[in-house]
């Protein structure tokens, strides 16, 4: 790379140019897409999930250099976590580990952030015992 001025840091560069976990998972347990090719960005994300856990994710994008850095980090970010860790991921979670998006970017951290929850919302539809159970409020004794 050459010194020319870039809107990205080296950790935005390094996940643009060096994609983790890019492709599909054979046999997904859960995929989410988000987006629309009118706008510019679509992002797909699959996930294993094995004991409660993810045990590997991959992602697919259509779209700009932020857009895959985000989809690259937020895979890597997510391996291990529990489906209710994983459901209180944030955007922002993306944003700290890739030091920095220009705020005209940060619109694709949210995509990554949406791809993920849809594939986990995939997951639980299909596997409906999986989802945490709603605790049910104590009766009140007068």
């Amino acid at each position: 790379m050459s010194d020319t001025y870039t809107l990205y840091n080296s950790t935005v560069m390094d996940h643009f140019m060096n994609p983790r976990n890019m492709g599909d998972l054979k046999d997904a347990d859960g995929v989410g897409e988000v987006g629309a090719a009118a706008c510019g960005d679509i992002m797909k994300i699959s996930l294993k999930i094995k004991g409660g856990r993810i045990e590997d994710a991959r992602f697919k994008t259509f779209g700009c250099g932020s857009a895959i850095a985000s989809s690259s980090m937020a895979t890597e970010l997510i391996k291990g976590r529990t489906i209710e860790e994983a459901m209180n991921f944030s955007n922002q979670e993306v944003v700290e580990a890739l030091g920095g998006l220009p705020p005209v970017k940060i619109h694709c951290s949210v995509l990554a952030e949406e791809a993920l929850k849809a594939a986990l919302e995939d997951y639980v539809k299909r596997n409906p015992e999986s989802a945490a159970p709603v605790a049910k409020p104590e009766p009140v004794s007068a």
